[in-house]
């Protein structure tokens, strides 16, 4: 009689402690995801050091993904960084081509033959020849306030003025009479010392910068 009341207790009581970590484990999703991963992690790094960061950061992802959230830009940030891209794009086309007054090859260009060129193939948008012609397109802007694309003007001496286009982060490009085609900082000291003014153009007339991304030419 007691044998057969010991039999129940026994399997009642193996019961609950099996329905308990039964319930332990339906309750830490997450820790069975990161064994889980940690198993994947383990496999991977042991084939490539470089493949185990990777892992990492997969990892990292997909166990606090609010943490790792990529930021939605929104359409003028998208411009910005695509307008910086084809300017990039056209910089490293001519960079460290040799600066010559007059020029507009890749023999030797000078400042505003280069603004002019530009702006002509990478966004469709006609500017005069010359310093004097370009200072006097858009508006004036102060400089803190400058943003991709904006005119950057120099007075270099008395009667001689530079151009070059505004990139980001205080940094513009340029056809410099000693660097030739070049990027250089706002914050530099001559630059800083010789900066004059700062132009937006209008784009009622030609491709928007918008427009030039849509098309593709990014």
């Amino acid at each position: 009689m007691v044998k057969i009341l010991v039999l129940p207790i026994v399997l009642f009581l193996v019961g609950c402690t099996s329905a308990q970590k039964l319930e332990l484990v339906q309750n830490t999703p997450k820790t069975q995801k990161k064994q889980s991963l940690n198993k994947i992690t383990k496999k991977i790094s042991q084939k490539k050091p470089e493949v185990k960061e990777k892992s990492l950061f997969v990892k990292k992802i997909l166990l606090n993904p609010q943490e790792c959230s990529i930021p939605i830009l929104t359409a003028e940030e998208k411009t910005v960084l695509r307008s910086v891209a084809l300017l990039e794009a056209y910089l490293k086309q001519w960079r460290f081509v040799k600066y010559r007054l007059g020029g507009t090859s890749r023999r030797g260009i000078d400042c505003s033959a280069f603004v002019q060129q530009a702006f002509k193939k990478q966004f469709n948008f006609r500017l005069p020849r010359n310093t004097y012609g370009q200072v006097k397109r858009g508006k004036t802007i102060s400089k803190s306030k400058l943003k991709t694309g904006d005119l950057v003007f120099f007075k270099t001496s008395r009667r001689t003025r530079h151009v070059g286009i505004y990139l980001k982060d205080n940094k513009f490009i340029h056809a410099s009479a000693s660097k030739g085609v070049t990027k250089s900082s706002l914050n530099n000291s001559y630059w800083s010392k010789k900066y004059w003014k700062a132009k937006r153009l209008s784009f009622k007339n030609s491709i928007f910068f918008d427009e030039v991304l849509r098309l593709g030419r990014v």
